[in-house]
């Protein structure tokens, strides 16, 4: 007999043991009532598949009543940013973005899916704009006497070679796509600044340059100054919490990488040791 009850006393020891990891690798908050989910989007923005997944759990989570888009980011490549930017468009439940240290580019363009846009007075943001940028090995292969040939089945099949220059074909074709995704850029602003800016005014604004969170308040482009726990309160009050709301918010796990090396949000491998090439960014460039 008593051997049976310290099976079963470990037995359910074990059981919650597991319950509690459990619990912890989907979450880690499991307090019943009204709460509001936090979603980090933090450094460049090169894949969208692990926030977007983030973003489907809380929008089908009934307790989350409200999102809080917490952005620290100079932006990233454009089609990351804009599958994030569609899917917060598609949530039912208030949304207000907080800027962090930065928020330029394509984490302003993400921050412009919020019903509200919070920044501290010194943010880093603004930077609207496009940038496609091209590696030349041109000069080192002459330089060592290498050389490069290609068979290609038309006239811009290797446009952004890095073995040669553009020709002003070349230039021409890639200044108007360039252009092309700009006009989303400014399109996106306008469908969620439009009640306070006109297209052409978004359009004086979308130079490529930083503004601080202050001159973006001046400008208009964004609704608030204040830091993550005021967009915490005004996402708790757009969803008629009382008091206090609950937060929920998934913690960055740091690899043993960046913890060898000091630095936090390092790129992807695939990205720092990617071949030379082109890049089409909605990202913030000051000369690195």
């Amino acid at each position: 007999m008593r051997k049976r009850r310290v099976y079963i006393i470990l037995g359910t020891i074990i059981v919650l043991f597991f319950l509690l990891l459990i619990l912890r690798s989907i979450g880690g908050n499991v307090s019943i009532g009204q709460k509001v989910a936090v979603v980090d989007i933090t450094g460049v923005i090169s894949r969208s598949d692990a926030t977007i997944k983030l973003i489907h759990t809380y929008r089908d989570d009934p307790n989350i009543k409200a999102i809080v888009i917490r952005i620290d980011s100079p932006g990233g490549s454009v089609a990351p940013v804009q599958e994030i930017y569609s899917e917060l468009k598609k949530i039912e439940k208030p949304i207000v973005a907080s800027m962090g240290g930065s928020a330029a580019s394509g984490g302003y363009y993400v921050a412009c899916a919020a019903d509200t846009i919070f920044a501290n007075p010194g943010t880093l943001t603004g930077s609207i704009g496009v940038i496609m940028q091209f590696t030349q090995l041109k000069g080192l292969y002459d330089k060592v006497g290498l050389g490069h040939q290609v068979i290609k089945s038309g006239d811009f099949k290797d446009t952004g070679s890095p073995f040669r220059e553009l020709t002003e074909q070349e230039r021409a074709v890639l200044q108007s796509t360039v252009d092309d995704v700009y006009n989303q850029f400014v399109d996106t602003i306008f469908e969620a600044r439009g009640h306070l800016l006109t297209r052409a005014e978004i359009a004086e604004l979308a130079d490529g340059r930083i503004y601080s969170g202050k001159q973006a308040l001046d400008s208009k482009l964004l609704d608030q100054l204040g830091n993550l726990p005021d967009a915490i309160k005004t996402a708790a009050e757009l969803a008629g919490i009382e008091g206090k709301p609950k937060v929920v918010r998934k913690e960055k796990k740091t690899s043993l990488l960046e913890q060898l090396v000091g630095v936090r949000q390092m790129p992807p491998l695939d990205e720092m040791f990617s071949p030379p090439g082109v890049t089409f960014r909605y990202e913030m460039d000051l000369g690195k």
